[in-house]
């Protein structure tokens, strides 16, 4: 059960890092801050969120039997 929470927890994060970052990326592509190349869904934003879905997942507290 404690692993399941901890999936859960973060493929959360995993969603809410991407639409923040798809909500930066289009603020900065239509304040012309950003290149217009970097699209949203990308390769940033996949990978940031996959960066902290993974530190949520790692500092989550699993009980693993010893």
């Amino acid at each position: 059960m404690p692993e399941f929470v901890a999936s859960l927890l973060a493929a959360a994060a995993f969603c809410l890092t991407l639409l923040a970052l798809n909500a930066l990326t289009r603020l900065l592509i239509q304040s012309h801050v950003a290149p217009l190349d970097l699209g949203e869904t990308g390769f940033l934003q996949i990978g940031g969120a996959l960066v902290v879905a993974h530190a949520v997942y790692r500092r989550a507290p699993l009980r693993r039997p010893y």
